[in-house]
């Protein structure tokens, strides 16, 4: 049973193709810190997965 389903339209930009991660995927995200998106590809299953990681790269002002 699907409790939500997103469907993103894919586009063009340059030479490569985007989409937008919807603002519901990303309601446990402290919205303050960077992340990263990580997508994973399993391909027994023929299917893709998310996984958002905190960016460890620290800003110009930490560094200081």
């Amino acid at each position: 049973m699907t409790l939500a389903e997103f469907r993103r339209k894919l586009y063009k930009r340059g030479s490569s193709y985007e989409t937008t991660i919807p603002m519901p995927l990303l309601f446990a995200l402290d919205k303050n810190k960077k992340h990263n998106v990580v997508f994973s590809f399993d391909s027994d299953a023929n299917k893709w997965f998310l996984k958002f990681e905190e960016n460890e790269k620290k800003s110009t002002e930490e560094r200081i």
